[in-house]
């Protein structure tokens, strides 16, 4: 559990959420990534919680949200349906208008829920990601090497799977350990640490997070390319911020890739690498407690 917050089962889209609450304002919805769950916020949340209503739910097949098999069009882990989950969320709650802040496939289901859920989206923080369609077609071979994962764990199942469970708990450490700056695991508490290897130890866990990889590669980059070609564009403000030594720093110019999404879009760059609540907390804090003010 994070600090000050409670936590409720809730059912929404045919899942129960795992949905962690605190604070009072302006609904602020936080959404983690891979390989983690809603303690990845843990540095940050009780701060944003002093001036929003902060909810933080597991996304489906993560933390202790539900986690349901794949389907053959890999749409289960879709970020159109995974956002569609924070739409019900939010109208659990009663609540019809909300900020959003997400880091990693958080981040992914975020401006999907932009580009689906206009109306109910106040504005869009983004952390360390470039849109699915941009990412898959900036690659090249450093890229190929540092984002190894986006090809492997949406292989067939069940092979990353088998080679996953052969030891979770090693592979959660190497995978974080070789995203931060400083290569070592010494950002995360023992009790987030302990959360993102536990959930890894469950099979069908490791499935989720696989699936979530193989929608990536089909179904959420087919539907992006798609809606870009159509023009569909994300009309709420949005402020982008990533690492120097992340992922989109390694995609050319990542702000210009977010300005052909919207044309209110602000970026600020911090010294992190990938996970950058926890490497660098204030710079979060910096840049988000002002853009959510209102």
């Amino acid at each position: 559990m994070i600090e000050g917050f409670r936590k409720s089962m809730v059912h929404c889209n045919g899942v129960e959420l795992a949905v962690h609450r605190s604070g009072k304002g302006t609904p602020l919805v936080l959404l983690h990534g891979y390989p983690q769950n809603h303690m990845c916020w843990e540095t940050v949340a009780p701060t944003l919680a002093k001036s929003n209503d902060v909810i933080i739910p597991d996304l489906r097949g993560y933390g202790d949200s539900s986690a349901p098999s794949n389907d053959l069009k890999n749409s289960t882990y879709s970020k159109r349906t995974m956002a569609q989950d924070i739409a019900e969320l939010l109208t659990k709650l009663n609540i019809t208008q909300a900020h959003l802040l997400g880091h990693d496939r958080g981040a992914r289901v975020a401006y999907r829920f932009a580009l689906d859920h206009p109306t109910r989206l106040k504005k869009l923080g983004i952390i360390e990601i470039v849109p699915t369609g941009d990412f898959w077609a900036n690659w090249n071979a450093d890229l190929a090497m540092a984002a190894y994962h986006w090809t492997f764990l949406a292989q067939p199942a069940p092979l990353p799977e088998r080679m996953i469970g052969a030891d979770p708990a090693e592979y959660i450490k190497w995978t974080l350990k070789q995203w931060t700056l400083k290569k070592n695991l010494d950002i995360f508490s023992p009790a987030a640490l302990k959360s993102y290897i536990n959930q890894a130890g469950d099979p069908t866990r490791i499935h989720a997070m696989c699936s979530d990889y193989r929608a990536g590669a089909t179904f959420d980059r087919t539907l992006d390319v798609t809606d870009y070609e159509g023009g569909r564009r994300i009309i709420s403000p949005i402020h982008f911020l990533y690492g120097a030594h992340g992922f989109p720093a390694k995609c050319g110019n990542a702000e210009a890739l977010w300005r052909k999404w919207a044309e209110n879009v602000e970026a600020s760059i911090c010294e992190a690498g990938h996970f950058v609540m926890e490497e660098n907390p204030q710079a979060v804090l910096d840049v988000f407690l002002p853009f959510f003010k209102n």
